[in-house]
């Protein structure tokens, strides 16, 4: 079969940032506001009194200190709490794809590869904005590619799951190179107005060529040495938004029609697990973990990093072997380990070794260990 590589990596970061402390004043004062709309319920024991949030709270809970979003005026006004997207027209770059062809051309570039060189675009994302057409076949003609195109969702793992695809489709010889994009705009589907949540998800799209080794040209090589997924049913981790939810009109607008979790159990189940997928993915490519020189994994929380690399590890891993986004990201869903990737990869030697590691809803885990050529 085909050796393959990732040659080319990308990233779209969004103008705006919203810090902490705005995130806070914000929902301090939606809190407030119901507070006082809803006194004489919650006085009577029919609802309850919503707590204020912290930076401190935040911080302590996450490690997150800002993230991105696509619409930073929408998010923080406190009658709205959601961001402002307007609907585009058919014959217009939709928004996930105007996000996608950044990234892309980025990672196209960074591979010395053009349009003409890539077989197919993979587009792995936890939400797409519409059904069909696939957004992956919109942004496979935006960038001019000749080839086919699908959407494909893991949640959190897209990215991982997707570079599994990309190299399937390589190794058998249906594709010379594959383009993997993960455009979340996780702001979309955030509970503003969740406390245990309004902080966790940032917007990003990051880009990822995978292509035959003996076609690669980048000075930026990563050979792909094992690859593992794994996949677990978890209601701990859930969004019921979905198109039949018009078939039932009393859930439009319920809360559990966006992101929402169990925060604690998911903190449980998934450490460990993500513990055993990434030291057995590293076994079965006949390495040793002590081989394994960097940990890109995903950001979704600084907790849930530390002590996933205690237990591969058995001591704490050092900033430089599992460097961190998500102070400045938050979580990106599918793109956060890539963007630790991404930013995180040039000062490794050749021979050096590392491992990409995405855990997320589902449960979904994705593993994958590269060695720089």
């Amino acid at each position: 079969m085909n050796q393959v590589v990732i040659s080319g990596t990308g990233l779209y970061t969004p103008a705006e940032s919203v810090s902490n402390e705005e995130l806070v004043a914000c929902f301090n004062a939606y809190v407030e506001q119901y507070n006082h709309d809803n006194a004489a319920a919650i006085a009577a024991g029919e609802l309850t009194a919503l707590e204020g949030s912290s930076t401190a709270f935040i911080e302590k809970a996450s490690g997150i200190q800002s993230r991105y979003v696509m619409n930073k005026e929408g998010v923080l006004d406190v009658k709205r709490m959601v961001p402002r997207i307007p609907e585009r027209a058919d014959d217009e770059q939709s928004i996930m794809c105007e996000m996608a062809v950044v990234a892309a051309r980025q990672a196209l570039e960074r591979a010395g590869k053009t349009a003409a060189d890539v077989d197919a675009v993979l587009c792995a994302a936890s939400n797409m904005q519409r059904a069909y057409p696939a957004m992956a076949v919109e942004i496979q003609n935006a960038l001019g590619i000749d080839g086919y195109g699908f959407d494909m969702n893991v949640a959190c793992s897209s990215a991982t799951f997707g570079i599994q695809a990309a190299v399937g489709a390589i190794q058998s010889g249906q594709a010379r190179a594959v383009l993997v994009v993960n455009p979340e705009i996780t702001s979309g589907h955030l509970n503003w107005r969740d406390r245990d949540s309004h902080f966790i998800f940032g917007d990003a799209c990051t880009a990822i060529l995978i292509e035959r080794a003996d076609l690669a040209t980048s000075a930026h090589q990563f050979e792909i040495v094992g690859l593992k997924l794994k996949t677990q049913f978890s209601n701990n981790i859930r969004n019921n938004f979905g198109f039949l939810n018009r078939a039932d009109e009393s859930g439009v607008g319920q809360p559990d029609k966006l992101f929402r979790q169990q925060g604690r159990k998911v903190f449980k189940d998934v450490c460990p697990m993500a513990a055993e997928v990434i030291t057995s993915t590293v076994q079965q490519a006949g390495l040793a973990v002590n081989d394994i020189s960097r940990f890109w994994l995903h950001q979704a929380n600084l907790n849930m990093n530390l002590l996933i690399a205690r237990l591969i590890l058995g001591r704490d891993a050092t900033p430089e072997e599992s460097p961190t986004i998500l102070n400045e990201y938050a979580n990106t869903s599918s793109a956060g380990s890539i963007i630790a990737f991404h930013k995180y990869q040039d000062d490794l030697q050749s021979g050096q070794q590392g491992v990409i590691c995405s855990f997320g809803a589902g449960y979904s885990i994705g593993c994958v260990v590269v060695r720089k050529r």
